[in-house]
């Protein structure tokens, strides 16, 4: 059963005489309703009664919702009905170097981080040669999942070169931001980086950690980060969730030459 009074249907009709096609008018009234009246987890009416509120077909309405569910909208549950989605979370991707601590603090949000690992390891294979460094060399390893307003959003890796920052196996990072930490007490600042991302599933362990089931989509982001004289620092590699996670990237039109 919804829990949504059919009362605030009330003032959102379809308009016959309208351009529009009724799905995208349903769209819009749904997407309004979403916006000023509903909150996170609001169970919408089922398609049946969203088809006598709105006096349209039933193929009006899936159109309607699957727009709504591609826009990230709403979720549908099987076997229970479709419900208001959790906002994503934005998170520059190109144009801004910024870390995730830095990226959510700027939006409001309150990150904390658990540390899965915090040690010395041996530089290898993808490692070391990201890091430009030899099997001789060791990395520091530091294993995070970090949560955002109490929901874990990212189970992220990272590898950086002990010889820069060794200082930092010592470093609390529940609620600290590691590249806030390199540049206030190492005096180091990631000057550019290159990053790649490509769609993954869940493994076993990533679903546990993530609250989400195996097999689950994930947005995998792998990037290496280099200081200014092009030595590279860091490379790492970080899973979130693609259900409360969207990246937004900032275009840049170049005149023609």
């Amino acid at each position: 059963m919804s829990n949504i009074s059919d009362e605030i249907f009330a003032s959102y009709k379809v308009d016959g005489s309208k351009p529009l096609p009724y799905h995208i008018q349903v769209y819009h009234a749904l997407d309004e309703i979403i916006t000023s009246q509903l909150q996170a987890g609001d169970q919408l009416p089922g398609e049946p009664r969203l088809c006598q509120l709105f006096g349209v077909s039933r193929t009006v309405i899936r159109q309607s919702l699957d727009q709504l569910v591609h826009d990230g909208r709403v979720i549908r549950v099987m076997g229970k009905g479709t419900f208001v989605a959790e906002p994503k979370i934005n998170e520059g991707l190109i144009t801004r170097l910024t870390g995730f601590h830095e990226d959510m603090a700027r939006q409001g949000y309150n990150t904390v981080s658990q540390v899965l690992s915090q040690e010395t390891v041996p530089a290898e294979g993808h490692i070391a040669k990201s890091l430009q460094l030899t099997h001789n060399d060791t990395v520091i390893k530091l294993k995070r999942v970090r949560s955002v307003n109490g929901i874990p959003i990212q189970v992220v890796t990272s590898y950086l070169n002990h010889d820069l920052c060794s200082s930092i196996l010592n470093v609390d990072f529940t609620h600290q931001s590691l590249y806030a930490f390199l540049k206030s007490e190492c005096n180091i600042t990631i000057a550019r980086g290159k990053r790649y991302i490509e769609a993954v599933l869940a493994t076993k362990e990533q679903a546990l950690l993530l609250d989400l089931v195996a097999g689950a989509p994930l947005i995998k982001l792998e990037s290496v980060s280099y200081l200014a004289d092009d030595t590279p620092l860091e490379y790492y590699q970080a899973y979130h969730r693609s259900d409360r996670a969207r990246f937004e990237v900032d275009l840049i039109r170049v005149a023609d030459e």
